[in-house]
């Protein structure tokens, strides 16, 4: 052999067995990790989430109140109540 294989094979070698599966996990690592929520973003939507209701239970009794002031008004949602229980948290 020849002194270019001698330092070629080792090289390989360490690229395929070594190299290569850490490269792999590595980054399925990184994925795994930045795919979750963290605890921030999920206070956020929860927040997010419980600003929605109350919106729209507001625009549920300003229809109400506009239904009653005027009969020919037509709500663009049916009038019952919310099917969300509120005091239902994460």
């Amino acid at each position: 052999m020849d002194d270019g294989a001698i330092i070629i094979v080792p090289i390989v070698m360490g690229t395929l067995f070594i190299g290569l599966p850490w490269l792999i996990f590595h980054y399925i690592t990184r994925w795994k990790t930045a795919a979750s929520l963290t605890g921030e973003d999920e206070k956020l939507l929860d927040e997010l989430h419980y600003t929605a209701r109350r919106l729209e239970e507001r625009l549920m009794t300003i229809e109400r109140i506009i239904a009653a002031d005027n009969p020919d008004f037509r709500p663009s949602q049916s009038q019952s109540p919310s099917p969300y229980d509120i005091s239902r948290r994460n």
